[in-house]
């Protein structure tokens, strides 16, 4: 019942638009890898091969380690294919790979618990035809 209640909440501040924006948070240490960093609406996982360097360089660029519990906002995710292409990139080539790596992220069709998307199963409903 706490979750409906929560929901409703949630539903309620939005449409009265009553959201108050996040503060920056501080630099911090490299996250470890499977951490997730944000920037605006943009989501990462963090890959083994982040260089503490590389690291510095994102943080230049606004972002930052998803630190809060529960995070309900809806994000864009970058694919792992790009997040390693940006690590193994030289670093003259990195903002062309990150502006890229932005325009092709995908947003979530739900918000996801914990960071990973619950599996969706169907109960319900009768297989399609095999055309053969």
């Amino acid at each position: 019942m706490a979750s409906f209640a929560a929901a409703v909440r949630d539903r309620l501040r939005t449409l009265m638009n009553i959201r108050k924006p996040r503060k920056d948070q501080r630099r911090g240490p490299r996250p470890s890898v499977g951490s997730r960093i944000y920037w605006d609406d943009v989501r990462m996982t963090v890959q083994a091969g982040m260089s503490v360097e590389l690291w510095g360089w994102l943080q230049t660029q606004g972002w930052r380690e998803v630190v809060f519990k529960g995070d309900r906002r809806r994000y864009r995710d970058v694919s792992t294919d790009m997040a390693m292409q940006l690590i193994d990139s030289p670093p003259e080539r990195r903002e062309e790979i990150l502006a890229q790596a932005i325009e092709n992220a995908v947003a979530r069709t739900r918000p996801t618990e914990g960071g990973t998307a619950a599996a969706r199963t169907t109960t319900t409903g009768t297989p399609p035809p095999e055309d053969g």
